[in-house]
């Protein structure tokens, strides 16, 4: 990840207006920025995962997923099923909504059992179901820079 030296944070992070943003240059520091992600995030957190197709949203959850002691294998898209959970020292609920056109098939679905659980829940394409969510969901926009690099930027909490 791309260092900036500020004070206070993580190598490779700087606060830009409640914003934490970083660069990655690889796969593997996107599923590292996951895990230090991770490190703050604690049962009944939802987190939106907001960027294009490839972007790396699902790269990113492995490493979440691989903070809390899941194999990152274990990590799909869940795209076709909508939630994959997955058990570790927490258990975290990865949502994709793409595939829904209105929040009440979120509803109909069962979703709100995991919006609301008793693990952390993931999201992505999440303005899919925005009527449904908090307002004080964390927030991740992932974009591409290039073929390798990501840029993502982190809403915090404050």
């Amino acid at each position: 990840m791309q260092q900036d030296g500020s004070a206070g944070l993580p190598a490779g992070y700087r606060n830009v207006n409640s914003i934490t943003q970083f660069t990655t240059s690889s796969i593997e520091e996107t599923l590292r920025a996951g895990e230090e992600f991770a490190a703050g995030l604690k049962p009944g957190d939802i987190v939106q995962l907001r960027g294009e197709l490839g972007a790396g949203k699902t790269h990113f959850v492995k490493g979440v997923a691989r903070f809390f002691r899941i194999p990152e294998e274990e990590v799909q898209s869940p795209t076709f099923s909508i939630v994959h959970e997955y058990s570790g020292q927490i258990t975290i609920y990865h949502v994709d909504a793409y595939r829904l056109n209105r929040p009440e098939e979120a509803l109909e679905l069962g979703l709100e059992e995991y919006l609301y659980g008793d693990g952390i829940c993931l999201i992505e394409w999440p303005e899919k179901i925005a009527s449904l969510l908090p307002d004080n969901c964390r927030v991740v926009e992932i974009s591409h820079i290039d073929q390798n690099k990501r840029q993502i930027m982190i809403h915090r909490l404050d």
